[in-house]
Formats: structure tokens, sequence, C-alpha cells
């Protein structure tokens, strides 16, 4: 049996052939380290099955030990297996990482507010169920890019300090082709936030509000402002509404009225004394109606005692409460969102804000991931410890160019989307030069 077959390069390394033999046979067991000759234009064969021979040519040897040593993962399933084995550390170290901090949350939240759940009255199953069940979802949820940045940087640099992204590096795997297994688990990581975001999340975050405005902040409120006075707003393009005062928790306001404008003109003009919420019908209620319909030079006067109508206007729409936002799945937040455009509320860059973060924090977990796998596979003298140091310090960059975009978009003239997307994009252009400059 032919071993291998090389050109004139093969004479010139001082070993025998039966070393030769047997280094290739040693080497060809792990099927991952082969010993091949430096040679441009050799060629060599190796049988790995029956009828199967692998032939190498060109300059592959990247690095010489004394019998001229390089690796390489010679069958594409190989590839697969690391594949698994890095796609594994990644979801199994991000499951560790969310698992511990919730933990350390949960138990520092809950010795702050040993107090209120004490003076709730509440079994631990009541507290579990009317709480923590909205708290988790709410924290892992904003920490969530960062837990899996952090989980990213801590496997990748373990694997970096025994030398098995070197390993696998050297094999002939690109840097591209190494990043793989990060792209699939950050794609996967980034839908689950994305459906959470979407749908679950609200539910969770309802249940928080009403706990906390119950039992937590009862004294002092939740944001919600229960009474409004002087409420104005539009109804549709032509007609508007307004209020002087409203309880948004009897459902209940005076001196309503409605009116509607047609080429700059006045046409109808409604004025009732009272205002309320039939919750039977699931109607307006007005008292002491008086409508006017003005046609030309024409005046229409109709009074009534009491009238139900139905406006596309509800009572929640009229709570001026800073969590609502967060309360509604996405689908019903466009709704209001689109309303409250068409009435002219303000606060509407808020809205928007939190309707774009719902698809813009996703997408930072995927160019977290990349980040971290860029710095963390570099072997440093450092270690581990060195690449979680810079990760907790662009964590924080993260969060500070989130938090003051935010600022300038609800109180400056920052537009809406960029305040939701600006940490996306800064972040993806350091991780693109990031991964050129790992490629070289």
């Amino acid at each position: 049996m032919h071993w291998f077959r090389a050109g004139p390069a093969l004479n010139s390394l001082n070993i025998g052939n039966a070393k030769r033999k047997q280094a290739l046979h040693s080497c060809f067991k792990t099927e991952f380290y082969q010993y091949l000759i430096n040679s441009y234009n050799s060629c060599i064969e190796i049988p790995v099955k029956k009828n199967t021979i692998y032939k190498f040519h060109k300059y592959f040897a990247t690095q010489f030990l004394p019998h001229a040593c390089f690796k390489l993962a010679l069958r594409p399933t190989e590839m697969k297996k690391i594949d698994r084995f890095i796609l594994k550390n990644f979801l199994t170290t991000f499951v560790f990482c969310i698992i511990l901090f919730t933990i350390i949350v949960v138990v520092v939240d809950t010795s702050e507010k040993t107090e209120n759940f004490v003076r709730s009255h509440l079994s631990l199953g009541q507290i579990i169920v009317q709480y923590h069940l909205g708290f988790i979802p709410r924290i892992d949820a904003m920490l969530f890019p960062l837990f899996v940045f952090i989980a990213v940087i801590f496997f990748t640099a373990k694997m970096a300090d025994r030398s098995e992204v070197i390993a696998i590096l050297s094999s002939g795997v690109s840097f591209r082709r190494f990043l793989v297994p990060y792209w699939m688990g950050s794609i996967f990581l980034a839908s689950v936030l994305w459906l959470a975001y979407q749908f679950e999340l609200p539910r969770a975050n309802a249940i928080w509000v009403i706990f906390d405005a119950k039992y937590v902040h009862s004294d002092v409120g939740t944001g919600e402002r229960t009474f409004l006075q002087n409420y104005y707003f539009r109804i549709d393009a032509d007609t508007y509404a307004g209020l002087r005062s409203y309880d948004t928790i009897n459902k209940s306001g005076s001196n309503f009225f409605i009116q509607k404008f047609k080429d700059n003109n006045l046409v109808y003009n409604l004025r009732s004394d009272n205002i309320n919420w039939d919750t039977a019908s699931k109607k307006w209620k007005l008292t002491n109606v008086q409508q006017l319909s003005f046609s030309g030079d024409k005046e229409t006067i109709e009074r009534n005692p009491s009238l139900l109508m139905n406006y596309n206007f509800k009572p929640v729409d009229l709570r001026r409460d800073e969590f609502l936002k967060d309360q509604m799945p996405t689908p019903e937040l466009d709704n209001f969102i689109q309303m409250e455009k068409m009435r002219g509320s303000e606060g509407i860059n808020a809205l928007l804000v939190e309707r774009y973060n719902r698809d813009a924090i996703p997408v930072s977990v995927i160019i977290l991931t990349i980040i971290g796998a860029t710095l963390a596979s570099k072997k440093v003298r450092g270690g581990s410890g060195f690449h979680l140091a810079v990760g907790i310090v662009l964590s924080v960059l993260y969060i500070l160019f989130g938090k003051f975009s935010l600022v300038f978009a609800t109180k400056g003239s920052f537009t809406p989307f960029l305040a939701a997307w600006m940490p996306n994009i800064i972040f993806g252009i350091i991780s693109y030069f990031l991964y050129k400059r790992a490629c070289r």
C-alpha cells in the first residue's frame, strides 16, 4: 500500500521512510492531526477508507514541528462536530448566566420589597404568580443582550486559553467559517427575544404593573394620572373633542364637547355636562346633551337628556400611564400609535421609540455576539478576565448609548427610529472593524 507520494521535497526531510509511515498512520488515527510535507508541487495521497484517497496539493503547512506537523480537519463531519461543540457551549453558558443573574436579581429585589410583601398579606404562591411571573421576564428581557454578550465572551475566552481556537483556525478553517455557529446561536436567541417582545413581555409587564400599583407604590402612584384637566384630543381628521375634567378610575368626565369642521367651517358642535362609560353597552353615556348642526345659513339645535354614543376612543385611550405602552402587544401598540397620531397627542415619540425598540433590541443580540466572539477568540496574556472586563465596559457603553438616544428622542428633536437603532448602528460598525481585523 502506498501511504504517500511526494515530490523532490519529500526526500529533503531528514527522516526515514518507515518513520514517515508511522507518523502519518498515528496522526491519521485521530483524523485531526496530519503530517504533510513542505512542498509546493508535491501530491500526498492518504488512504482514509477503502477505495478512498485524499489528495493534498500546494503548500499546506502553516507551522513546523520537528516532523512538519500541521492541523487539518479532514472530513466535513468533523466541522459539524465543532459547530455542535461551539453551539452547545454557547447556549449552555447563556442559560447558566441568565439563571444565575436572575436568582441574584430576585434575591436582591425580594430583600428590598420584603415589607411590601408582608403588608400585602399574600401567600408565597400568590406572590410568585402575581409578582415574580411579571418581574422575572421583565428584567430578563431588559438584560437579555448583555447575558448573551457575557456568555459569548466567557466560553470563547476559555476556548482561546486552551488553544482550541488556534487549533481550529490552524486546521485551515477560515475565521468566517469559525463564526457560523455563533451566527446560528445568536439568530436563534434573537428570534426568541423578538417573539417575547411582541407578545409575551407585554403580558408580564401588565402583571408587574398591577402588583406594583396595588402593593408597592399604592401611596404615591405609579406614574398614571388618575385625574385629567383640560384634556383635548382629535377623533378623526376633521373632528376634535375635549374635556374639562376626567377621572380615569371612575371613567367619567365633565363638560365634554365635540367639534367637527369642513373646509375650515364649523358644521357640528356637541356639548354635554357629563360623560360616563357604560360598561353594559360598551358605549359613552352623555347627559344634558346639546347638538348644533350648521348648513350654510341654517342652524339646527337638538337637546336630549341623555344619549348613548359609540365613539372611536375608549377609556384606555384617555389614560395617561407611562407604563401603558409596555403592556400592549405589538399589534395593539401599532393601532394605539395610529390613533395617537391622528389625535395629535403629545408624547408620541415615546410610543414610537418603544415600538422600534421591540425590533432593534433583538438585533443587538446578533451584533454583541459577533463582537464578543471576535474579541475573545484572541489569546491574550490577561486571559478570560481581561476579555470579561472589556465586555463589561462595552456593555455599559451600549446601555449609555441607548439611554442618551431615548432622552434625545423624547425630550429633544431626535428621530425615534434613530434613537432606537443608533446603538445598533454604532456597535454594528465596531463589530465590522473587529471582524475585519480578526480575519487578517
